[in-house]
């Protein structure tokens, strides 16, 4: 059903934003969407070096051609991660700093309010759902059943979308 492949499409994008919200914890995935300009083409950073996690707070940037590295590390501090990288001359270093109490509970509430961007897409695809169900002009009782059932996939996402954001916060308010 087209309503719910959208509704799952909602899911993945937010599982791909709560993604970048940072848990004091190195994660390849913060470098998502970071494109570096080589010779004048945007460039996922993903393309040009090997992205490692040697321990928990840190992230090496290793590309595999070295003329690369001082774009790389531009678009890294372009990014506004809140980490200033390192430039060994070989590769890149991101420390990742500890969280704080104050920051943890602002990522907390980021990711909520993903959750909450998230449960309104959900509601204007039922929206969406049930007008083109009323168009269509079924019967009444098979109307009625389909109506039942987009609500009920509406349930079943909301509570997704719930469990992600739980997921999330407590990640980041482990220490």
């Amino acid at each position: 059903m087209e309503t719910e492949l959208k509704m799952m499409q909602t899911i993945e994008n937010l599982q791909a934003r709560l993604t970048n919200i940072r848990a004091g914890r190195a994660n390849p995935a913060m470098l998502n969407g970071i494109m570096v300009s080589y010779y004048g083409t945007p460039t996922p950073i993903q393309s040009l070096a090997n992205v490692t996690v040697p321990e928990a707070r840190k992230l090496f940037v290793k590309p595999f051609d070295r003329g690369t590295l001082k774009d790389i590390e531009r678009a890294i501090n372009e990014a506004n991660l809140g980490i200033a990288p390192t430039n060994n001359g070989e590769m890149i270093i991101l420390t990742i700093p500890e969280l704080n109490e104050e920051r943890r509970k602002e990522y907390v509430k980021q990711a909520k309010m993903m959750g909450e961007e998230a449960k309104v897409a959900l509601r204007n695809i039922r929206q969406d759902a049930n007008n083109d169900i009323k168009k269509e002009e079924y019967p009444e009782d098979e109307e009625k059943k389909l109506l039942e059932d987009i609500q009920e996939l509406i349930t079943k996402y909301n509570k997704i979308v719930d469990d992600e954001v739980k997921v999330k916060e407590n990640e980041l308010m482990q220490i």
